[in-house]
């Protein structure tokens, strides 16, 4: 089933680049991914923090404030239903292209 707020193209990217194993990604790696401000990044991530698709994980590293985000399993399932009907919806664009 299509994810409404996974469907938004910041969100979809957000998501996508979490989604990949090792270490949590930081503010600066998901801004400079999406191409968003800081202010737009930071209200998707809290609206997909609320819906229990990332965890934002805030704290210091040399003394200097530090934002990571780290897609949780319930996230990961969303896109993964996301992802699998988008791939469905294409399958049948190519299918009435090919008659």
């Amino acid at each position: 089933m299509f994810d409404d707020l996974i469907h938004q193209p910041v969100r979809l990217r957000l998501m996508i680049v979490l989604d990949r194993d090792g270490p949590p990604a930081d503010f600066v790696t998901l801004r400079a991914q999406t191409q968003a401000t800081d202010g737009n990044l930071g209200s998707h991530l809290t609206a997909l923090e609320k819906a229990g698709y990332v965890e934002i994980i805030k704290d210091f590293l040399h003394r200097r404030p530090r934002t990571r985000v780290a897609i949780t399993a319930k996230g990961r399932a969303a896109l993964r239903g996301h992802l699998a009907e988008l791939r469905a919806l294409i399958d049948q664009v190519d299918a009435i292209e090919k008659t």
